[in-house]
C-alpha cells in the first residue's frame, strides 16, 4: 500500500503553492488535501475548542479533489488525526506558504503550526516556505521536498522533530543549493495604526514594513538571502536545557 500523505496549509484551500506541492507530491504517495477554507496567515498553533467544524469537499484547479474546513491549519491536521478523513497519514507537509517562515516566524506561522500539529499526533512533518510577496517558481523548493518526503517515509525520524523548508525569492533555476540551518534572528518593524471609526471610536491595525532579519552564515535567514533553499531541523522540545544549572542556582540562593 502506498504511503499516504496528507497536505495543508495556512493560505487556503485554493492556493498555488498548495497545487504544487499536491501535484509534486503525488510522486512519493497517495496525497489528500486538508486545508483552511480561507486564509490563516499568522493564526500560530490554535485549536477551535467553542465553534462548531465543518468540513466540506472542493475540487482543485486541477479537478482532484481535497478537503476544506472554517478551522486553522492546525484543526485540519487535528481533524484528520482524529479520523474525520479516510486512512491517518504517515507523512504530513504544510505549504507552501506565500511568504518566508523564518527565525521567530515559527511562533506566529500558521503552516508551521499545520506540521507541529502533526508531530505533537507522532506524525512527522515538513513545513514549506517561499520568502516572496508573489507567487513564482516552485520547481526548486518542490524537488527538495519530494526528496525528503521519501527520506523521512524510508527513514522516519526522531519525535518531537520536524523539518522547516524556506526558498528564496528567485528562478529554480537560479538557486545555489540545499543548506541545513538552524534559526536565524528575525527583525520586525510593527507599528501601531489607530483609526477613528464612524461613531468616534477608536480601532487600531497592526502594520508597518515586512520584517526582515540578520543575515548571519548558518541560519535560515542567512541562506535563504543568499540563494539557498534552507532546511531547518525544529524540535517541539523547547526546554533551555543549557539554562537549567543558572535556575537551579537561582533557586537555591
Amino acid at each position: 500500500m502506498p504511503a499516504h500523505i496528507l497536505i495543508t496549509n495556512d493560505d487556503g484551500v485554493h492556493s498555488p503553492g498548495l497545487l504544487a506541492l499536491k501535484q509534486a507530491l503525488d510522486s512519493v504517495g497517495q496525497v489528500t488535501v486538508f486545508a483552511p477554507d480561507r486564509n490563516w496567515s499568522a493564526a500560530g498553533h490554535s485549536k477551535t475548542m467553542h465553534k462548531p467544524l465543518r468540513i466540506n469537499q472542493v475540487t482543485l484547479a486541477d479537478g482532484s479533489p481535497a478537503y476544506t474546513t472554517n478551522g486553522a491549519p492546525s484543526d485540519c491536521v487535528g481533524l484528520a488525526l482524529l479520523g474525520a478523513i479516510p486512512h491517518l497519514p504517515d507523512l504530513v507537509v504544510s505549504g507552501i506558504n506565500q511568504g518566508g517562515n523564518l527565525g521567530h516566524d515559527i511562533t506566529y506561522s500558521g503552516t508551521v503550526a499545520g506540521a507541529m500539529e502533526a508531530v505533537v499526533g507522532g506524525v512527522p512533518a515538513i513545513a514549506v516556505s517561499l520568502d516572496a510577496r508573489e507567487w513564482s517558481d516552485f520547481r526548486a523548493v518542490t524537488q527538495v521536498v519530494t526528496r525528503l518526503a521519501r527520506l523521512i517515509l524510508a527513514n522516519g525520524l526522531p519525535p518531537n522533530l520536524l523539518f522547516n523548508v524556506n526558498a528564496p525569492p528567485i528562478p529554480s533555476d537560479d538557486v545555489l543549493g540545499v543548506v541545513i540551518t538552524r534559526l536565524g534572528q528575525r527583525v520586525y518593524r510593527d507599528v501601531l495604526v489607530e483609526r477613528i471609526d464612524p461613531k468616534g471610536q477608536p480601532y487600531y491595525w497592526i502594520g508597518g514594513e515586512p520584517p526582515s532579519g540578520i543575515v548571519e552564515d548558518g541560519t535560515d535567514i542567512g541562506a535563504v538571502a543568499n540563494g539557498y533553499i534552507s532546511i531547518t531541523p525544529l524540535s517541539m522540545d523547547m526546554t533551555a536545557y543549557g539554562f537549567m544549572d543558572q535556575l537551579h542556582a537561582w533557586m537555591a540562593g
